[in-house]
């Protein structure tokens, strides 16, 4: 995660910026795990010094690109909480947004998901979907909620079970052509638990922090 130095240097934020489109460019083209330092680097217009201050391999600069835009989504899905969407909304929303994110990066997704090497992108966000739950389980129970069904078990597990889910879905629906961005906004819809939607049209915003990779 960026120190608040790294925030404001704005020689820094270029430099990661630059890194970060740069990896999501060459990721779309092939698999992250055939792309090299000295490639990325040179894309990037840095020296693989520069690469190496920060980063330790091609896949942490595109998962901290992948983590930025799902952040963006859950900016807007706090804003609707704040302006009082119904918990259902809510939930078919956010599906979405993160429907729209898959597409807009689904160079990248496609290419992870036909090389067994390059599992570090599903890895990533079966990561990112966990902290969000975990993240919206302590705020629900955190928050004593009148959330019907609120569950009571290990928020590890159910984090895990919810993450490695999603991120299934996300997987058969980059297979086969036949299903359609509305399939898996459906289906993960039907799939989540009743309790999602009732805990999460009241819980106050907060949130996720995707600095852990």
């Amino acid at each position: 995660m960026s120190s608040a130095s790294e925030r404001t240097d704005p020689r820094i934020t270029r430099t990661i910026t630059a890194l970060q489109r740069a990896a999501v460019e060459l990721a779309s083209q092939r698999p992250v795990s055939r792309i090299t330092v000295a490639e990325l680097a040179g894309r990037a217009g840095v020296t693989r010094a520069t690469f190496y201050n920060r980063y330790s391999a091609p896949l942490d600069p595109l998962v901290e690109a992948l983590y930025a835009d799902l952040e963006t989504g859950h900016r807007l899905e706090d804003r609707r909480r704040a302006e009082g969407y119904p918990g259902p909304e809510l939930l078919r929303l956010a599906v979405a947004e993160v429907a729209d994110h898959v597409e807009r990066f689904a160079g990248v997704y496609r290419h992870a998901l036909d090389d067994p090497a390059d599992r570090g992108v599903y890895d990533a966000l079966v990561r990112h979907f966990n902290d969000y739950a975990l993240t919206f389980l302590a705020r629900a129970t955190g928050a004593g909620l009148p959330a019907p069904g609120l569950p009571g078990a290990d928020q590890q597990v159910i984090a895990q079970f919810l993450a490695h889910g999603f991120t299934g879905a996300i997987k058969a629906w980059l297979s086969d052509p036949s299903i359609t961005k509305d399939d898996l906004v459906d289906a993960a819809v039907a799939c989540a638990p009743a309790w999602w939607a009732a805990a999460g049209a009241s819980a106050p915003p907060k949130t996720v922090d995707q600095g852990r990779r």
